[in-house]
């Protein structure tokens, strides 16, 4: 922003953005604005708006700006100056406390973002409570501060270095006595304030999260008995009860496996038993939030004291009353509550498996039967429901769930057992079609746990599914098909019914609404019966050969083929080229018919989809291939291959339809290898030439397939090189732009893929090329990049450049590796280890730090195999050093693993 900026133009700009008529002023205010808030005048004039409070949103818009200057900018403000600031702020605290919470909230973040930043600020939470402590009008802010400012320490806005960060919570453990005093004080004095109440719980919550309350400060408190207090009464309000049930659950998380929290551990025991006629009172109430939140504390206190549970039965912390609590809570009428206690049962069930004790898993067992007969009644539908659920529905997301705890518990409980008591419901015949639907959906869960051997009912189901009426609601039918598709490996061993299930689900395949589940479970028999199956493949290929005229999704085509090809590699050689050749030809001709004319004649219109089952087919299928011969496939990829590139030419902007296009390519070059050498000259060409245009990253991607494949023939060395040049040119004049970097991660994701790939196939023709220079000019500015996968890419590229200077030493062209690499460390290894330092400090969250790890491992195992110390050297050591201090190794434990330290915790 040019020019000094006067205090009017701030307020009408504001008032522009909150009351101008027009949405195009209201823009127009909005990115002046943000520009003012960029420029050094916010400082001042944020203040003045601030001292003369014109209006709530001048006041609101100052003091944001000013929250936002200090995390972001704080760096303006010369140190002489941090003192005035801080008191500047709590003197506008004081003096707009009543106008707005949200303001309040605002500055208090500010003054929270400058006690973390200003160093010289000390013992900040002792000088803000004898100053506000006893002023009763400054308790709101006061106690916002005190909420916010345990919540700022680990903000990732605030620059603020590990070290810093360590010191602030020092000295926030040393006053947090100071703070438990304080709200224990609020709490005697204004109980019947309710507002200022759920400001004191907030508050507590806060610190506890933070986890530095020393846990004999709260049990020692009056707090707890408040918060168990408030959740007891029936005429709490739902706002208190959900923040009191927030700082309860707070607690106990914080004292999960800590041995010296005994004493509180015991007293929140203690309390959330008490809870349980509360519990009652809001079911019988039909209060839904008060029965979450109780439900919510209940299993966090059941996953707290899970250890324990399991160590003592029935004693103590151990108490089996626990587990009672939350099968109270999975017996309610409404599911959401059930599944709020999911995460438990699955912990449960992970550390008795690994467990491995019958007896103990025997405790636990008649627990496990109530969840299991709770899920299969929470699993039913609602009677009035008609056709199949919706995947969009809450409720077809929670059967999920429920299906997957069921695989987690099964065991525990015994597959058989569980499965013989749902076979009698489903043998009694129960005239309501919900019940037999949610039996046979809780049977497809289980069956992959039973012995098929074993269990001869299992033939009773599927003839009791085979021969459902086609009156039977949608419902039951769509289950009876999933079962279908999970019994694949009893049909394998039975293929006496192979052909009647096959019947059954081809017959379903042309209903719109069980379509995609009998597709799906076609697919799975195809899986599990593929040797059998070869008996039936003339049927399969109908089937293939009328999937437009069949009501199923996209994806459950690409299914069916897939599930048809894991047949057809079973058969005779000749039988599969015939096939791969007859369906190649199917998609083939609608691709054709789209580019030659507008009618459709009832195909779909979108290329994607055929060229998404040529990938299907190229990608599994199989076939020997005789040695001196060319591969079967060969002539059918190059019948295929003009058609491809048209499609690719017509649609070249597109780059949805250039991705399919690649992805088509990718799985044809890989299903011929080396067969596909004839369409290296015009596939680079056409990729070339659309690139230059479209920046498409698949380009890159197919590329470094091609790179894969044969980067190692010396026949097609230069003309990879020469595509990669090709490449280079239009990738880097995009990255170039502002946040280049961060608006195209895929396209740095395929690029340093497609220089890995040259790196191992070809390091020597890459490196000598006059482009190397810049590939690691760009590797080394992306090396910041907070993108998983982009950064991975740029990460395995400079690892394997720098590899390929130690090994392979045998070859002849070793020393010459060695020395071009010497060559880059020399001029560019200080900048690289500098980038990746800094990669690691202000960039990169924790688990991206792995990769980093890996380069400077490497970089290591380059100086004491070739003794070459260049400038790089000396940063490197450097960061070694920092293994045994406070650094950026103590912070990241990867790092200190892999340049020689102790092994990180998994």
């Amino acid at each position: 922003m040019e020019g000094e900026v006067s205090l009017d133009s701030v307020y009408q700009a504001v008032q522009a953005l909150y009351h101008h008529p027009e949405p195009q002023g209201k823009e127009r205010a909005s990115a002046w604005l943000g520009e003012f808030q960029k420029s050094m005048f916010s400082w001042q004039i944020s203040d003045q708006l601030l001292r003369l409070q014109r209006d709530i949103e001048s006041c609101y818009f100052a003091a944001q700006t000013m929250k936002m200057k200090i995390q972001y900018s704080f760096y303006e403000l010369p140190p002489e100056m941090h003192s005035s600031l801080r008191d500047s702020l709590l003197t506008h605290l004081e003096s707009l406390k009543d106008l707005s919470q949200a303001i309040v909230t605002q500055l208090a973040l500010a003054v929270a973002d400058l006690a973390i930043q200003m160093t010289s600020w000390k013992s900040c939470v002792q000088m803000l409570i004898e100053k506000y402590g006893n002023d009763e009008s400054a308790l709101p802010f006061l106690l916002e501060i005190l909420t916010v400012l345990p919540e700022e320490v680990h903000s990732r806005s605030l620059r603020v270095g590990t070290n810093r960060r360590t010191e602030v919570i020092e000295d926030l453990a040393y006053h947090a006595s100071l703070v438990i005093g304080l709200l224990t004080a609020y709490m005697e004095r204004c109980s019947h304030d309710e507002k200022l109440v759920v400001k004191v719980f907030r508050c507590l919550m806060s610190w506890i999260n933070l986890g530095i309350l020393h846990t004999d400060h709260i049990a020692n408190s009056q707090l707890l008995v408040a918060l168990f207090q408030v959740l007891r009464h029936n005429q709490t309000s739902s706002n208190l009860h959900e923040v009191a049930s927030d700082c309860v659950c707070a607690a106990l998380y914080a004292v999960e496996g800590l041995q010296e929290s005994l004493r509180l551990a015991l007293q929140l025991q203690e309390g959330v038993m008490a809870l349980e006629e509360a519990y009652h009172n809001a079911v019988a109430c039909e209060d839904m939030d008060k029965a979450l939140n109780y439900c919510r504390i209940f299993t966090e206190l059941a996953e707290t004291l899970l250890e324990m549970v399991i160590r003592s039965p029935g004693q103590g912390l151990g108490d089996l009353k626990t587990l009672n609590l939350i099968l109270n809570c999975v017996g309610h009428e409404q599911y959401e509550v059930a599944e709020i206690t999911f995460n438990f049962w699955y912990r449960l069930a992970e550390t008795l498996h690994k467990l491995k004790d019958p007896s103990v898993n025997q405790i636990f067992r008649p627990y496990f039967q109530r969840l299991t007969q709770s899920l299969t009644f929470h699993s039913q539908m609602d009677p009035d429901h008609e056709g199949v659920l919706d995947e969009a529905d809450d409720f077809f997301e929670f059967r999920l769930r429920v299906s997957d705890l069921l695989k987690d518990v099964i065991v525990l409980i015994g597959a058989s057992e569980f499965f013989l008591q749902l076979y009698s419901t489903l043998k009694e015949g129960s005239t309501a079609w919900e019940e037999t639907e949610a039996v046979l959906f809780i049977m497809t869960a289980l069956v992959k746990n039973l012995n098929p051997e074993k269990e001869l009912r299992l033939g009773d189901v599927v003839q009791a599914v085979i021969n459902l009426p086609d009156n039977t609601h949608l419902a039951v039918q769509h289950s009876g098909v999933q079962l279908l598709g999970e019994l694949g490996e009893y049909i394998n061993g039975n293929v006496h019914c192979l052909e009647p299930v096959l019947n059954f689900l081809t017959q379903r395949l042309k209903q719109r609404e069980l379509a995609n589940a009998a597709a799906k479970a076609i697919q799975s028999v195809c899986t599990m019966c593929s040797d059998p199956m070869t008996r039936h493949f003339e049927g399969l290929l109908q089937v293939a050969s009328s999937l437009d005229a069949l009501p199923i999704s996209h994806d459950s085509s690409i299914g069916l083929l897939r599930g048809i090809f894991l047949v057809l590699v079973r058969m005779p050689s000749e039988k599969i080229e015939e096939t791969f050749q007859r369906l190649c030809s199917m998609q083939v001709t609608a691709l054709k018919k789209l580019l030659t004319s507008d009618m459709t004649n009832g195909i779909s219109a979108d290329p994607a989809v055929w060229l998404d089952r040529l990938a299907a087919i190229f990608r599994h299928t199989n076939t020997v291939v005789v040695e001196g011969r060319p591969h079967p496939f060969q002539k059918v990829i190059q019948e295929i291959w003009p058609v491809i590139s048209e499609t690719l030419y017509r649609h070249q902007a597109d780059n949805r339809m250039a991705e399919r296009c690649c992805r088509c390519l990718r799985f044809a070059i890989r299903c011929v290898g080396k067969g596909s050498a004839m369409l290296i000259q015009p596939l680079v060409s056409q990729m070339v030439s659309v690139y230059q245009s479209h920046q498409h990253s698949c380009f890159l991607y197919l590329g470094s397939i091609l790179v894969d494949e044969y980067g190692s023939e010396e026949s097609c060395m230069q003309g990879l090189l020469e595509m990669m040049q090709a490449f280079c040119g239009p990738t880097f004049h995009l990255l170039e732009q502002p946040r280049g970097f961060q608006n195209h991660p895929d396209t740095v994701d395929d690029l340093f893929r497609l220089a890995t790939r040259f790196i191992q196939r070809s390091p020597v023709v890459l490196i000598q090329s006059p482009v190397m220079s810049l590939i690691i000019r760009c590797a080394l500015a992306a090396t910041t990049l907070n993108h998983r996968d982009a950064n991975s890419s740029v990460m395995k590229f400079l690892q394997d450049l720098i590899h390929v200077a130690t090994i392979n030493e045998h070859r002849d062209d070793f020393e010459l590796r060695k020395n071009l690499v010497h060559g880059f460390l020399g001029e560019s290894g200080a900048l690289l280890v500098a980038q990746l330092v800094q990669a690691c400090c202000f960039y990169l969250v924790p688990s991206m730090l792995g990769n980093v790890a890996d380069v400077l491992w490497e970089l290591r195992i380059f100086d004491c195999k070739t003794s070459f110390h260049p400038g790089y050297f000396n940063m490197l050591h450097v960061v070694v050093l920092l293994r045994d201090t406070s650094g950026i190794c103590a912070a990241f434990p990867d790092l200190n693993y892999h340049l020689g330290g102790t092994p990180p915790n998994p």
